[in-house]
C-alpha cells in the first residue's frame, strides 16, 4: 500500500480529479497548502512572493496501481511549457490502514 503526495497548481485541480476519476480512482483527500520549492518563491514586479498557494492530493494505492496514477497526474497536472511551480509527487510506503467505522483492515 503506497501514499501518493501531489503537490500541483490549484487551476489544475479539477482537470486532474476529472482524470482520476476517469481512470477509476475517485478516492482523494484535498487541501489547500502554501509553499515555495527550489525557485524560493515568486518576483511579481517588484513583489515577492515567498510562499505560493497549492493544492495537495492525498492518495491511498495499491502497488501495482502507482505507474498508472503517477503517469495520469504528470500528464494532467503540468502546465503546457511544464513550468517551474507545476508541483511534485512524492510516493511513500504505508504500513496499514482500517476503516473506522467497520474495523475493516486493508483497503
Amino acid at each position: 500500500m503506497l501514499l501518493v503526495r501531489a503537490i500541483i497548481r490549484p487551476e489544475k485541480v479539477n482537470e486532474v480529479l476529472d482524470e482520476l476519476m476517469t481512470a477509476g480512482y475517485p478516492a482523494v483527500t484535498k487541501m489547500d497548502v502554501f509553499g515555495r520549492g527550489k525557485q524560493k518563491g515568486m518576483i511579481a514586479g517588484s513583489v515577492q512572493y515567498d510562499e505560493i498557494p497549492k493544492e495537495m492530493l492525498l492518495f491511498f494505492i495499491k502497488d501495482e496501481d502507482k505507474d498508472d496514477l503517477i503517469r495520469i497526474l504528470l500528464r494532467t497536472a503540468k502546465t503546457g511549457a511544464g513550468n517551474y511551480g507545476d508541483g511534485r509527487i512524492f510516493v511513500s510506503p504505508v504500513e496499514d490502514a482500517y476503516t473506522v467505522s467497520t474495523g475493516k483492515q486493508g483497503l
